[in-house]
């Protein structure tokens, strides 16, 4: 009897970032990378998107453990919300379990979590049917590792975010022999990161970034801002290398990215050519620096660096503002979903006097696979089964076509979705099936409370605005008491729209009376419906726009029968509720009932003071 083996990808597919996937042998499921990706422009105001755990959280008593590549937010992002739900235990390298911790106890669900484990490329973990073991890539974060479940079928092998440099440094080498070795006991399915491939030609060797990176430092000599990831450890680097051979000091902007750095020098993973304390410069201390030898790292909110440089722009940030002869230096490489914005963002960056240079212009710059990068990767691994994860569509099908250059058949080759079911029979990889995956909204502390109706709503606030109606009614005279009041934010200017403001509160009563009038049984469900449907119609007409509709209708006179009835005698004069107007009493709806007797206030007792001892005695106690 064949044994069941099947992989899920929970994200990391058809979209940029939030790497998850599953890979289920028997009744034991292992988990691949948890991570989050950053909104793209039409998310308004979410902050970030993690997976759908809703399938892993059914089957939390089958999860044998979370195992993850590397420290930046697309492997462990997700990782405070996953554990939260499920307690399993999880594995990485030191680094990558360090900046884990770190968002991990962030959170008030997981702070006492503790259940780390550390590995490295050498580690094999032994859970009887199948064993997982390591093997080191090159990324632009030390330790990043690869991941292989060695199971009775094969091997399932998936390399997290790699490329090949052979200019590579210790601790961001890739282990040739050992990818050798891995493709000689034979592949079953291989999943790979292709996020680079479309881009075309190969990333250059970081030794040449790193001198690009220094010449950019020695031709300017104002101030320095620096955008990048919180998490590109071999970035931070690189950016210490230049500021100390050109004399100028460090001031790091933001808690994640010191939190980072912090974390790294703790572990040894960045060097210092001087002191700490000679090299950064703490930011209440950086208007004592001069322009020539300041340079800041920005990260923004959640290591994020491009939308906090557009606040910089804007002058919406309090403490960095941006002035003629600065050099804002951008060394992080958007995804092509942010490429409007970043031009946006450049373009207030020069409207407001700096000089912007990004390293993505003048080098083919990635920590990702090039097209050759995959190749060579298949031309070790010689996968049965290939899975292109780590991108959008078009990504994916380039990745697809790369592989079939070196002889991987079609039908060996799966653009999967997400919730797609890959099942194994023991000869031939085939879709079972499929489930929904839904992405899941972060927005400040609401996870999972942003839907799609959420974000179309605020899709028409930030298109067509909203038009507030307030009208107050009688509803037992069935009558408008105040005339409605009508309120436009990002619609119309009022003042002068005069007409439309006037027809449109005519439309309001004409409805709210029509309703009290002819409807038997009142109810404000149907009442509010009807106001909105009318305003709806009537303002499409004459405006070809459709604004957010909020009828606000209030109710007077809502307690007025209950006080009638408290108030009324029987005719025969028995069980009579006599109501006795006092001085100075309230509006009737307060007075007092039963006979009028107000009930007496208790008279407060005189406070007594404690006598002050006399100078030079104590004060003894009465206990």
């Amino acid at each position: 009897m064949t044994n069941k083996l099947s992989i899920i990808p929970f994200g990391g597919v058809r979209e940029n970032g939030k790497n998850m996937y599953a890979i289920t042998y028997n009744d034991e499921i292992f988990i691949f990378d948890a991570g989050l990706k950053y909104p793209e422009n039409e998310l308004l105001g979410i902050d970030v998107v993690i997976p759908d755990f809703q399938y892993l959280v059914d089957n939390a008593d089958k999860i044998a453990g979370v195992f993850l590549t590397h420290g930046h937010a697309d492997a462990i992002g997700a990782l405070p919300y996953l554990l939260a739900q499920i307690n399993v235990p999880v594995f990485g390298s030191e680094l990558t379990l360090a900046l884990a911790k770190l968002a991990v106890k962030a959170e008030e669900l997981t702070k006492n979590f503790d259940d780390f484990h550390v590995v490295n490329e050498n580690s094999i973990i032994d859970f009887g049917s199948v064993k997982v073991s390591f093997f080191s890539t090159t990324h632009s974060i030390p330790q990043s590792l690869g991941l292989v479940l060695e199971t009775p079928e094969g091997q399932i092998v998936y390399t997290g975010d790699f490329k090949f440099d052979q200019t590579a440094k210790a601790g961001y080498r890739t282990d040739l022999a050992r990818l050798g070795e891995i493709g000689k006991n034979g592949v079953l399915a291989l999943l790979a990161d292709v996020a680079g491939v479309a881009a075309g030609g190969d990333s250059v060797n970081e030794s040449v970034i790193e001198e690009y990176i220094l010449d950019t430092f020695q031709n300017h000599q104002g101030r320095i801002i620096v955008a990048m990831v919180a998490s590109n450890i071999q970035r931070v680097q690189q950016i210490i290398n230049a500021t100390y051979a050109t004399g100028r000091k460090i001031v790091l902007s933001g808690n994640d990215l010191e939190k980072v750095v912090r974390t790294a020098l703790k572990l040894h993973m960045i060097e210092l050519p001087i002191p700490e304390n000679e090299l950064f410069v703490s930011f209440k201390n950086l208007n004592k620096l001069t322009p020539e030898e300041t340079v800041i790292l920005e990260t923004g909110r959640m290591g994020e660096p491009i939308k906090h440089l557009q606040r910089m722009a804007n002058g919406d940030d309090r403490h960095i503002k941006i002035t003629e002869g600065d050099l804002v230096f951008i060394t992080t490489t958007p995804s092509s979903a942010m490429e409007a914005y970043v031009a946006r963002t450049r373009d207030l960056l020069f409207k407001a006097g700096a000089n912007v240079k990004a390293i993505s212009q003048d080098l083919r710059s990635s920590g990702h696979a090039s097209g050759n990068d995959l190749q060579l990767m298949l031309n070790f691994m010689r996968p049965k089964v290939f899975l292109p994860v780590q991108g959008e569509y078009r990504v994916l099908n380039t990745g697809m076509h790369l592989a079939m250059e070196v002889g991987i058949p079609e039908d060996h080759i799966f653009i999967t979705k997400k919730g797609d079911q890959l099942q194994y029979d023991g000869e031939n990889m085939y879709l079972a099936g499929s489930f929904e995956v839904n992405n899941t909204m972060i927005d400040g502390s609401g996870i999972g409370d942003i839907g799609n109706i959420v974000l179309r709503d605020r899709k028409v606030l930030s298109e067509d605005g909203v038009f507030v109606a307030v009208v107050t009614i009688d509803r037992r005279r069935k009558k408008i008491v105040a005339k409605p009041k009508i309120t436009s934010r990002g619609f119309v200017y009022v003042k002068a729209s005069r007409d439309l403001i006037r027809d449109s509160s005519d439309i309001v009563e004409k409805t709210i009376l029509d309703n009290l009038a002819n409807v038997k049984d009142f109810d404000w469900t149907t009442l509010k419906t009807a106001v909105r449907d009318n305003l709806s119609h009537f303002l499409y007409e004459q405006t070809r726009r459709r604004p957010v509709i909020l009828p606000v209708i209030m109710e007077v006179n809502q307690n007025g029968g209950r006080l009638a009835r408290h108030n009324r005698t029987s005719k025969s004069g028995e069980g009579k509720a006599k109501v006795k107007k006092l001085p100075n009493a309230p509006k009737q709806g307060n007075q007092v009932e039963n006979g009028g007797a107000e009930k007496p206030k208790k008279a407060k007792k005189p406070r007594r003071r404690k006598p002050k001892p006399a100078q030079g005695a104590t004060e003894t106690s009465n206990n």
